[in-house]
């Protein structure tokens, strides 16, 4: 170990953005190993979105004031939704490696500050991308069709994966404050209004008018509003605010704002853990 440390020391100081981009990729393997070793873990990650999707087309779907079918409309305010789901096992997994000594461990060895947490990210938007992939096939089947362009597509899925990425900086930051796996469950409490309280499910205008100016400055109601428009799916009612108005740029300023707030948060808090 000794010679390890030894060798690394000069090569961190002279190359710092390789190293840290090494030190980030072997954490995101750590986590990518953890896959094969709790399959049922990923797999309700990627079957629980689904449900809910299939819930809300068959079972509870309505559809006042949307023009076409109610698919086109629910199915992009899901993929929208699904950005925020599985936080908590992004929480929980960040709670237990503080609770079991494992993240003093890595802070001990010649490693970038916050590589331990990029690698996490890096692990979780790769499931991300997997669980949207899942979704789009599950939409495709129930009767969901994108009508634009493949590259407004493609610009869709990265609007979605930009809010999972700010989403995900803010479950980093909230699981090393509240530090406990059981407390986990509280805070995961708060997501679900913020991805209820959104046009994914219907449009603000069947809602009271100051709970329908709420929605549409919600940044999940943006994101799902600009990536209807991408793949070309028209709910038929345009929301009057200037967020409404201005969806597709405020889908790219609204997770920009909060990666600027909450990722700096989440390293310095890191930083200084053992301080």
């Amino acid at each position: 170990m000794s010679a390890t440390i030894t060798s690394r020391t000069p090569a961190v100081s002279g190359a710092p953005v390789r190293w840290a981009a090494i030190d980030s990729w072997t954490m995101t393997r750590r986590e990518l190993a953890h896959w094969a070793r709790q399959p049922v873990q990923v797999l309700v990650g990627l079957v629980f979105p689904v449900m809910f999707l299939l819930m809300f087309n068959y079972l509870i779907g309505g559809g006042k004031g949307i023009a076409g079918t109610y698919a086109e409309f629910l199915v992009p305010g899901m993929f929208a939704l699904t950005m925020a789901f599985g936080l908590d096992a992004t929480m929980v997994a960040v709670t237990q490696d503080l609770n079991k000594g494992v993240i003093d461990r890595f802070r001990s060895m010649p490693m970038t500050n916050g590589a331990v947490l990029v690698g996490r990210s890096v692990a979780d938007m790769l499931q991300s991308l997997v669980s949207l992939l899942v979704m789009i096939g599950v939409g495709l089947a129930i009767g969901w069709r994108w009508h634009g362009s493949f590259g407004a597509a493609l610009g869709a899925v990265g609007l979605l994966l930009l809010l999972r990425f700010a989403m995900l900086w803010i479950g980093i930051h909230l699981a090393m404050v509240v530090g406990k796996p059981e407390m986990v469950m509280a805070v995961q409490i708060l997501v679900w209004p913020v991805g209820f309280l959104s046009n994914a499910f219907t449009v603000p205008q069947n809602m009271p008018g100051w709970l329908g100016a709420t929605v549409e400055w919600n940044p999940m109601s943006a994101t799902a509003t600009a990536v209807r428009d991408l793949f070309g799916n028209d709910p038929g009612v345009v929301g009057t605010s200037w967020a409404a108005e201005h969806a597709g740029l405020m889908a790219v300023v609204w997770p920009v704002v909060l990666v600027g707030v909450f990722m700096p948060l989440a390293v310095r808090r890191f930083g200084g853990l053992s301080k």
